[in-house]
């Protein structure tokens, strides 16, 4: 399912990079009547000025914080979600959110819903009317693979639980590592809250005791059958006591009685291994969610580059 969106993703990058190319070859040719045709009937004007106006709005340093914060709101998604399919004034939004169950002033929604969603480029207004941006457009896309996103991370954050989610996708990490990518100062409440959320988990306290085969020579002991199966069973990289347990079909009591047999004969030793964080299936394809968007975003501002240098050139 992500393979796939990731493909589509990819393909729309390389498509909209092609039509950029396509739409600079037009402008050279085409000979508007007048300045002002070009700016109110031509479509190519109009996405080029876009991506101009996006590329100011994405130079700010903070515009990844700001646009998920934008998002995590159920009233600006539901905007978002209908001025994508069509233009609307204020007043068609009041009545499109009271058919939702949402009741709010024209200013309300106009000052909280609208203008953050003006802020990070994803809708602009003509004439009393508002509709989504292309950038709109594309990442309400990709919200439609998550569309509880809005409900599990925190509102009006520093998003350091979006940056750890990213982060893990590369694989667990111990709190020490957690600690060097996020504040030290946030780094616990930031793993409780993202557990109670079921985005990340831990092993089981016991999973961090590992069991090694020592270097001993077992032809030196005596080992019953049993025991020689659990020996035989523990691989050089350790394994704890519970994965041993299901890979020879053991209770976990019997287990532990071999094992302590074993360390008894100092044929085995313990080890501790650091508490790791993982991503739960729900984690990774949230965190597959925002790395996507951050792709979006990422894609998009090269694009009002491209406009940009052309321009200049």
């Amino acid at each position: 399912m992500r393979a796939a969106t990731s493909t589509s993703n990819t393909t729309k990058n390389n498509d909209l990079a092609e039509m950029l190319r396509t739409l600079d070859a037009e402008c050279r040719n085409c000979a508007p009547l007048t300045p002002l045709k070009c700016i109110t009937r031509c479509n190519v004007w109009k996405l080029k000025n876009e991506l101009r106006r996006l590329r100011e709005t994405m130079d700010n340093p903070n515009f990844i914080k700001d646009l998920f914060n934008v998002l995590k709101n159920e009233t600006r998604l539901h905007i978002l979600n209908a001025i994508v399919k069509n233009r609307y004034s204020v007043d068609q939004l009041q009545q499109e959110l009271k058919k939702a169950g949402y009741t709010h002033s024209q200013d309300t929604i106009n000052e909280e819903y609208l203008q953050p969603l003006m802020n990070v480029g994803l809708a602009a207004e003509t004439r009393d009317e508002y509709y989504a941006t292309m950038f709109g457009g594309r990442l309400t896309e990709l919200l439609e693979d998550f569309p509880e996103f809005v409900n599990v991370l925190p509102a009006h954050s520093e998003c350091y639980e979006e940056t750890l989610l990213s982060e893990l996708l590369s694989g667990p990490k111990t709190f020490q590592e957690v600690e060097a990518l996020i504040s030290p100062k946030v780094a616990s409440r930031v793993l409780k809250r993202l557990k109670m959320a079921g985005l990340i988990e831990t092993p089981e306290e016991r999973d961090y005791v590992f069991f090694f085969k020592s270097k001993r020579d077992p032809r030196k002991e005596t080992l019953a059958e049993t025991e020689r199966k659990v020996y035989n069973a523990i691989p050089e990289e350790g394994i704890p006591a519970k994965k041993l347990a299901e890979k020879i079909d053991l209770s976990i009591r019997r287990i532990y009685k071999y094992l302590r047999g074993l360390k008894g004969k100092k044929l085995v030793f313990t080890r501790k291994t650091p508490k790791t964080y993982g991503l739960t299936v729900k984690g990774k394809k949230l965190a597959a969610l925002l790395q996507d968007l951050q792709n979006l975003v990422e894609e998009t501002w090269n694009s009002s580059e491209q406009v940009v240098s052309n321009e200049k050139s």
